[in-house]
């Protein structure tokens, strides 16, 4: 299980933007260090791999983030499960094809937090509940 936030965050970087991975839906934040919120984003809506990948550079085109944030899925007790591989591989590509660092953030929960919290765009909620929790865990 990855640790909530990696202890080795270059103090330079600044801007992330945080992606939570779904087959369907997958919801975009973006957030600062200094003020250590998150803003969401409209949410990726693209089924096929390719279509969800070419949203995702354009974000990172559009936004310039220093860092990338994909929330990983586990099941309740931390054990894998198939999404959580999905997320992993999502993690991988985008490191591939951006060229940036992708930082990984359990996101057990964060759909029901974004959804209690009043979110009316769950994904993109749950995309803010990952990147403040990454942001958080920041010195």
């Amino acid at each position: 299980m990855p640790e909530p936030a990696p202890p080795d965050v270059p103090a330079q970087f600044q801007t992330f933007l945080a992606f939570d991975f779904g087959a369907k839906r997958t919801g975009v934040a973006v957030g600062n260090r200094m003020l250590r919120s998150a803003t969401a984003q409209p949410t990726i809506r693209a089924e096929a791999t390719d279509a969800r990948l070419a949203q995702a550079e354009q974000r990172v085109r559009e936004w310039q983030p220093d860092a990338l944030v994909v929330g990983v899925p586990f099941h309740p007790d931390g054990a894998s499960h198939d999404n959580t591989a999905r997320a992993r591989k999502f993690a991988r590509q985008l490191r591939s094809r951006c060229g940036k660092p992708v930082y990984e953030v359990d996101e057990r929960y964060s759909t029901t937090e974004a959804l209690s919290s009043g979110a009316r765009d769950a994904d993109a909620g749950a995309a803010c509940v990952i990147l403040e929790q990454f942001l958080r865990s920041l010195p």
